[in-house]
């Protein structure tokens, strides 16, 4: 069995770990850590585990920690940076849900993230962990940088485009819309209820930090420069995200649905659907899919992408336990065979 921590157990990724390892056929859950909970019991905070999850929150405590095979950190951003080393040292796997190693230049993560990087020479070595395009990398990992929940959905409906040659890749819009547990467990007025609900807006037009983590993955996957507008919109409901793309073809452009089918063939969490569909966010929710629908309206010169998952699965704490599975050998599925919950 894989003896698993969880750094910050009480926010939603960190429960959402939970939710999925406490049924893994092999995981031990065995470390639990939050330092305002200290001392209560899990099933305390979160009754939809009771029976499932027999622990108690703790303080962070490194030699605990560093009895793990594997660590996960469901922390803000800037905690993992400054706790990894040790644990590596000791031999410990580390997955960070957080962005503390998504991005390879140290200036330009300083920048969006607003805080002096404590641990550079650890970014040089984590993986990105998106399974579709690295998992040969991440199967020998020590370190692997989980992606963020936008960058998956918008990634993973771009990729095939991007990497055809079919399309102008220096004008690329990315338009996605994120339900409020996007903006975690913290009390803030903008997703109280009376303030998000029956509304709708966008959030942070003039720049976003999942921004460069996009840019940074297309390119590199494709050996192109890529222009990208990315705006993204609050919704009034708790998981999910759909997020269209739009990207103008050029002469090149053969047959799109081909191309995606034959991109994602053997996949086990990128669903296809038939030409001419419509995702839901419905469809995805709890579960580790992200789906797809390719169109071209009235046969034209631009090519719309539909993406949809569930932000706190593919989005991030499924996605964690997908590359888990993959560090340690098991089946990438294991934990994660889920069927969305409809209604």
């Amino acid at each position: 069995m894989i003896k698993v921590g969880i750094v910050g157990g009480t926010g939603y990724t960190g429960v959402e770990l939970l939710r999925l390892l406490a049924r893994h056929p092999q995981v031990s859950l065995s470390v639990i850590t939050s330092r305002g909970a200290n001392g209560q019991r899990v099933d305390e905070m979160f009754p939809n585990l009771r029976g499932c999850v027999d622990l108690a929150f703790t303080e962070p405590d490194p030699e605990a920690l560093a009895g793990c095979d594997v660590v996960f950190f469901a922390t803000p951003n800037g905690i993992a940076m400054n706790g990894a080393r040790e644990l590596l040292e000791a031999g410990v796997r580390v997955v960070d849900l957080a962005a503390d190693f998504r991005i390879r230049d140290i200036a330009l993560w300083e920048r969006w993230y607003g805080m002096t990087h404590a641990s550079p020479d650890l970014v040089a070595e984590a993986v990105y962990g998106l399974p579709e395009i690295n998992r040969a990398a991440i199967a020998g990992a020590r370190l692997v940088a989980n992606p963020g929940c936008h960058v998956t959905a918008v990634t993973l409906g771009l990729l095939p485009l991007v990497r055809s040659g079919w399309i102008d890749t220096t004008n690329i819009i990315a338009d996605s819309k994120s339900g409020v547990s996007g903006a975690g467990r913290k009390a803030e007025v903008h997703t109280l209820m009376a303030e998000a609900g029956e509304s709708f807006r966008a959030y942070a037009v003039a720049g976003h930090r999942h921004q460069p983590e996009i840019r940074q993955v297309l390119e590199g996957h494709s050996g192109r420069a890529v222009g990208l507008t990315f705006v993204p919109h609050l919704v009034p409901m708790v998981r999910g995200i759909e997020a269209t793309m739009y990207a103008r073809l050029n002469t090149a452009a053969g047959d799109l649905q081909a191309l995606f089918e034959d991109f994602y063939a053997g996949e086990p969490f990128v669903d296809v659907m038939p030409k001419g569909s419509l995702p839901e966010t419905r469809s995805v929710r709890g579960s580790n899919f992200c789906r797809l629908a390719i169109h071209r309206p009235q046969d034209g010169e631009t090519a719309v992408v539909l993406s949809v998952i569930d932000n706190l699965v593919k989005g991030a704490a499924g996605q964690a336990v997908q590359n888990m599975n993959i560090m340690f050998g098991l089946p990438e599925d294991a934990g994660l065979d889920v069927i969305g919950l409809l209604p």
